[in-house]
């Protein structure tokens, strides 16, 4: 019929085969024809085996940086405990030689005080001595000493101080000071006789020697007469 359209190619059904022969005769798969079909990809699975391969290769660096870091931080740590340490224990001896020192400081005091004051309770002492009351205004008076006396000696001792007893004791240069050696045959050699000047202790300490008069012994005639006696015995 005149009004039939023909094929817009001019190829009719079996005209296909001939353009579909020269694809299989090169052996080319149609897929390869496409362009970038085959091309690695930058994105999807090539990238991760590049992530992990750097992955596994930096965490072995990191952890030996994180080790030494460790390591430097307890060198650090153990360095400034020990300089604590230190400046505790310096701090510690500081403060028991400051109390030391005051205690000193304040002993001393004390002693260079009292010092000046034992020569007046010498005088008390040799005052209430030679007081020989016979009437009533001199026993009077003899009674404030006493007072005057007992008061000064209670506080000296409300402060630490005690006086010392030497009498018949042995001479101790720490303790007294010797003004008079004599023979004596009452008492051997070198213990004390007599107490010329009384001597002071303040809590252990030594307030002020005692002055004393120290036996040298039986004298030569001692010496001959008890010879003469061991003789007359034998």
């Amino acid at each position: 019929m005149s009004g039939d359209i023909p094929p817009a190619s001019g190829l009719g059904p079996d005209d296909q085969a001939p353009a579909d022969q020269p694809a299989q005769a090169t052996g080319m798969d149609p897929a390869a024809a496409t362009p970038g079909a085959d091309a690695p990809s930058t994105e999807g699975g090539a990238a991760p085996v590049n992530g992990a391969a750097s992955g596994s290769d930096g965490a072995p660096s990191r952890q030996a940086e994180l080790e030494a870091e460790l390591d430097s931080l307890r060198s650090e740590h153990q360095a400034l405990r020990e300089q604590y340490m230190r400046i505790a224990a310096d701090f510690d001896n500081f403060r028991k030689r400051q109390s030391r020192d005051q205690d000193d400081l304040r002993l001393q005091i004390t002693c260079n005080t009292l010092g000046e004051i034992l020569p007046v309770v010498d005088n008390f002492d040799r005052a209430r001595q030679q007081l020989d009351p016979q009437g009533e205004e001199a026993q009077a008076l003899h009674r404030s000493y006493q007072g005057l006396y007992k008061q000064l000696v209670d506080v000296f001792k409300q402060l630490g101080v005690s006086p010392m007893r030497v009498e018949g004791e042995p001479f101790d240069p720490a303790l007294h000071e010797a003004v008079l050696r004599e023979p004596s045959d009452q008492h051997p050699e070198d213990v004390v006789i007599e107490e010329l000047q009384r001597g002071y202790h303040l809590h252990g300490r030594v307030l002020r020697h005692a002055l004393v008069k120290v036996s040298m012994g039986p004298g030569p005639g001692g010496a001959a007469a008890e010879g003469g006696d061991q003789e007359r015995h034998g």
